[in-house]
């Protein structure tokens, strides 16, 4: 089957996050990973994305967020970007879906008397791909 998740899929999003972390000193807080597919790419292909968090970057209590968008190339997922989107004192995000060619996210921002630990501004978010990057499109807080 061409479209949507596969099973070797997971062999491959492991063995991204595992060089990463292994880069940055740290691992994936494997709980929190959220995968989705859709197209981002208007070829009428879905693309892979993954939410997923690496933490204890050089034993510190850091957490990072990122977004890795996958390809499907001659049947197997290889890695066209990844940035990162939240983490601690930055903001939480939450991947939503694919839909219109873009990543949705709700997302929680820090309000003035927030703690590091604890962001409390609900709004949300979107990125699109551009020239092969990922783009933000909009911040707004929600009620």
């Amino acid at each position: 089957m061409a479209f949507g998740f596969q099973v070797d899929d997971t062999f491959f999003i492991d063995s991204f996050i595992t060089r990463q972390a292994k880069r940055e000193r740290g691992e994936e807080y494997r709980e929190a990973r959220k995968v989705v597919t859709g197209d981002l790419t208007h070829d009428g292909q879905p693309e892979t994305v993954v939410l997923y968090t690496i933490e204890g970057q050089g034993g510190s209590n850091l957490h990072i967020q990122y977004i890795a968008v996958f390809v499907r190339r001659n049947g197997k997922l290889s890695p066209l970007t990844h940035m990162d989107v939240g983490g601690k004192s930055t903001r939480g995000v939450e991947l939503i879906s694919v839909e219109n060619n873009s990543i949705l996210l709700d997302t929680l921002n820090y309000g003035p008397k927030d703690a590091s630990c604890c962001p409390s501004v609900k709004g949300k978010t979107s990125y699109v791909l551009s020239g092969g990057r990922l783009r933000e499109q909009r911040r707004r807080k929600t009620r």
